[in-house]
């Protein structure tokens, strides 16, 4: 394996990338995560369009702005706020978590720009790989372990499932259902209403335009099942909005007057 680390702009969670190298890290294990705090303050996570279904069930799926949008979980309204995970960095009950989020601290990147191949890197500012006493090993006599053969097939998978995402993407884009999103929650007691915006949203009123052979082609490429997901979680936004509120995570809703016994 090569030993360069990459140098382009990191994603979310990571500090550094190195590429895992039997050379240089021969001894090194993996040790699973107690907690996750590096999540507590991230409220928007990428998904891939396999995971829509099971995400539909916890969070609103919604699109990022720009010219180049992607599929997001949100886990909170608001940066630096996350619903989902406790104090501890645990994530709360039996809520489905992200690919992107359990592929952490290793993914697949090039080394160079110019490369063909994906290597496997890893995150060494994780706390979980390194020259430990305890955990998996990741290499046994020079070759990957079973353990790095499963992270590497896992960090494939992603990757096809990315590649998937992309071509949905592309295909929204074209059919031009994507609009700028806004939700309006007017709270009790408050004089104005909390207005969100920031992302995109599939136009429901675009689709119902659509022409038959248009929206045909969407049912059987599988795009309208991943489009009536998206859909569906939507309603999800305003009970984040009720779960930031009661975990005192904002926004700051006024305190009701204490009542007055009349004169």
């Amino acid at each position: 394996m090569a030993t360069a680390a990459p140098t382009n702009q990191l994603p979310l969670f990571y500090n550094a990338l190195e590429p895992l190298s039997s050379t240089q890290h021969g001894a090194f294990k993996s040790r699973p995560a107690d907690s996750a705090e590096f999540l507590a303050k991230a409220h928007a996570i990428p998904i891939t369009v396999d995971e829509f279904v099971a995400c539909q069930r916890s969070y609103p799926i919604v699109f990022s702005v720009g010219e180049n949008p992607v599929p997001l979980a949100l886990m909170g309204l608001n940066e630096g706020v996350n619903v989902f995970v406790d104090e501890s960095g645990r994530v709360a009950g039996d809520t489905y978590v992200p690919a992107y989020i359990r592929r952490y601290p290793f993914m697949l990147a090039r080394l160079r720009n110019d490369a063909q191949e994906l290597s496997l890197c890893f995150d060494p500012q994780s706390g979980l790989v390194g020259d430990y006493e305890e955990g998996t090993p990741l290499f046994a006599d020079g070759q990957p372990s079973e353990t790095t053969n499963q992270i590497l097939k896992f960090c494939e998978e992603f990757e096809v499932s990315a590649q998937r995402t992309n071509a949905f993407m592309k295909e929204l884009k074209e059919a031009g259902l994507l609009i700028d999103g806004e939700v309006s929650i007017q709270a009790t007691g408050a004089d104005q209403p909390y207005i969100y915006r920031g992302f995109q949203m599939v136009s429901e009123e675009k689709l119902r335009e659509l022409r038959g052979d248009e929206l045909r082609k969407m049912n059987q490429n599988g795009m309208l099942p991943l489009v009536v997901a998206h859909l569906f979680s939507l309603p999800l936004i305003r009970d984040l909005f009720a779960k930031q509120v009661a975990q005192g995570k904002g926004p700051q809703l006024p305190t009701p007057a204490p009542a007055t016994a009349d004169a």
